[in-house]
């Protein structure tokens, strides 16, 4: 290096240090110090202490080709004393050691208190959106809830108002509280016990005005409607529901009304049981062409139902009767018990008509555990041997209604088992009937031949193929054992009167008495003349005590509707349920009430023999009249011994 170059180093280094040296005041300044300054800049560590004006021209340097700058007048004078950087020391001025206390540590904290922050957030609002804090936002709802109520109006109002949109639950939802509303404590359940605990829960009842239901068409059978069980009025109590375990939670749904005690000692809530009624449904055709059975069989239940209303109830309660419309299909029973016993809430059935439907809807009852009583039919797959627990029937089998009429025909009339035949519907219906012919011949003495059945379809009058086959045979039938509805069974009457006038026409319980003396009446009184059925209750143009007061009801609560077998035996069977739910007391369930059944011995209702149950006998009686039409179309009884 040259002596020019040295000395233009030389010279710009005692500039510099010309420069900074008035920066250095004294450390008691508040201002950060000129020689703090001036050695951050020489050390590099040039942390931003704000803008100053004069920055840019302290920190200039002169350019080596324009040579040393010119003094400045306003520049202090240089001290003379230096010292010189060396390559192996800092070489820092004196006074300008950087303080220990003011470092980066402040910014570093806080970056790190920042990325702490955010990483907490980002926690929470993924477990938020998971639904895992939903319990303790409850509990926290619950206490906004409960402090609002303790405060005064104009403040709780206050406090509302501040709450978010979402927090606000529309009047119709049942969470939905008025200032006049109590609140109390309801107790909150985990997210697994309550996704388990969405089993059907035991209603509280509604008022019998509100409860009315309302039949409507849907899929070509009627539905029932009802409010929804969940809906209150405001000025409803909200009670406290105590919380069931899972397990707890699954057994009580399958058994219908057997429920865990609850928490604080109180009884049980019972499915379609409450203060004021019970509550019985019925699947029965009330529609398509069998409908007159389901509706004759609704206006017996009813008819004792409102009889025993108007004196008291049953232990202070009321009973009512829901029914739903199957069509006599079972592919549409299993919907029609499945609206009365989960939405509807029924306690259990009463009066359900048909052996096909039956089929369906005795497997849904069986498994729910609930009672089924009194279905207007005689299958034998509701008269098992021994009985399920949760069926009963007063009404006699087909078994016996066709072992009487068969043993009629042979000993009284003295035909021949090989010349009756048995007309049925082709389902378990006539299947059920034609097994009790068969059984009965088979018991006749001598080896007589399989009985020839003519078939044809359910919810049809097409009988033309049987009427072809009985043309065919040439006169050597004399009887008919009809397992059929009164349409069809009327329909094959009037196509085969004529070909075979003096023909013996009988018929089970079923067939609906009334209904096929109306349908034949039409045809004219030849058709009607001779046609026998055999019945199961009292004939009811009889003075027997229990038809009086059937009659008596049925004028008052259904003017304008004649007395009919199948709403008779309706009647009967709603009057012995009512006897037993009046022993069994006001805590009434299930199980009581099957257990008070089965007690029930020589129970006289005046229908000429008393009403029993046993635990191996769970069918009321085995009575079998048989009655005859006459040319006025009303039926006399007949002995069919």
């Amino acid at each position: 290096m040259s002596n020019v170059d040295c000395n233009r180093v030389f010279c710009k280094e005692i500039h510099l240090v010309a420069l900074l040296e008035p920066l250095a005041v004294s450390s008691q300044s508040d201002e950060p110090s000129e020689d703090r300054r001036a050695s951050e800049i020489k050390g590099k560590h040039i942390p931003y202490l704000g803008y100053r004006s004069d920055l840019e021209e302290l920190l200039k340097i002169p350019n080596s080709a324009t040579g040393p700058p010119e003094p400045s007048t306003s520049n202090p004078p240089i001290s003379s004393e230096l010292t010189f950087p060396s390559s192996s020391h800092s070489g820092t001025l004196p006074g300008t050691e950087i303080p220990k206390n003011l470092t980066g540590a402040p910014m570093i904290i806080s970056r790190m208190i920042l990325i702490a922050a955010i990483a907490i957030i980002s926690v929470v609002a993924y477990f938020a959106g998971s639904g895992a804090f939903k319990p303790y936002s409850t509990e926290l709802l619950d206490f906004f809830s409960q402090t609002t109520a303790l405060l005064p109006k104009k403040e709780a109002l206050a406090t509302a108002a501040t709450s978010s949109d979402h927090d606000q639950v529309s009047a119709s939802n049942d969470l939905s509280r008025s200032p006049r509303r109590p609140v109390v404590d309801t107790p909150t359940q985990t997210p697994v016990a309550a996704a388990k605990s969405a089993a059907p829960q035991t209603p509280a009842s509604l008022p019998k005005e509100e409860a009315l239901a309302t039949a409507a068409t849907n899929s070509g059978h009627d539905q029932v409607s009802a409010p929804n069980d969940l809906s209150r009025s405001p000025e409803r109590p909200v009670v406290d529901t105590p919380t069931q375990t899972p397990v707890a939670a699954a057994k009580s749904a399958a058994v219908g009304d057997v429920s865990p005690r609850q928490p604080d000692g109180t009884k049980p809530t019972i499915q379609g049981v409450s203060d004021k009624e019970i509550l019985f449904g019925m699947a029965a055709p009330l529609s398509g062409a069998s409908r007159e059975l389901g509706r004759q069989m609704k206006i017996g239940v009813e008819t004792a139902f409102n009889q025993i209303n108007s004196a008291g109830g049953v232990n202070g309660r009321l009973l009512r009767l829901v029914a739903a419309d199957d069509g006599y299909e079972p592919q549409k029973t299993a919907d029609a018990m499945q609206l009365l016993y989960d939405k509807e809430k029924v306690f259990g059935f009463i009066g359900n008509v048909g052996t096909p439907t039956a089929a369906v809807a005795l497997p849904f009852a069986l498994d729910h555990r609930a009672l089924f009583f009194g279905a207007f039919t005689g299958a034998s797959l509701l008269r098992r041997d021994p009985p399920d627990r949760y069926v009963f029937n007063y009404r006699a089998s087909y078994a016996e209604e066709t072992n009487a009429v068969v043993h009629y025909l042979v000993k009284v009339r003295r035909i021949q088992p090989k010349e009756i035949v048995v007309f049925a519907q082709q389902d378990s219906y006539g299947d059920s009937g034609y097994a009790g012919v068969q059984k009965a011949v088979r018991s006749l003495p001598g080896n007589n031949p399989d009985v020839v059945r003519l078939n044809y379809k359910r919810n049809t009058i097409d009988v033309q193929e049987a009427v072809d086959w009985l043309r065919a045979d040439k006169g050597q039938i004399k009887a008919v054992v009809m397992i059929a509805s009164y349409r069809a069974a009327a329909k094959f009457i009037e196509k085969t009167r004529d070909l075979y006038p003096s023909m013996i026409y009988t018929n089970v319980s079923f067939v609906g008495s009334t209904a096929l003396a109306d349908e034949l009446m039409l045809l004219g009184p030849r058709y009607a003349t001779g046609v026998i059925v055999t019945q199961v209750v009292p004939a009811i143009n009889s003075y027997a005590t229990i038809v009086l007061k059937y009659k008596e009801a049925l004028v008052k609560y259904f003017p304008g509707e004649s007395p009919d077998y199948v709403s008779f035996e309706g009647y009967v069977d709603a009057s012995i349920l009512a006897e037993a739910a009046k022993r069994v007391g006001r805590d009434i369930d299930t199980e009581k009430l099957v257990e008070e059944l089965e007690r029930m011995h020589d129970f006289d209702l005046g229908l000429g023999a008393p009403v029993t149950f046993t635990p191996n006998d769970h069918q009321g009686s085995h009575r079998v009249s048989g009655t005859l039409l006459d040319e006025t179309g009303h039926y006399q009884p007949i002995d069919l011994e």
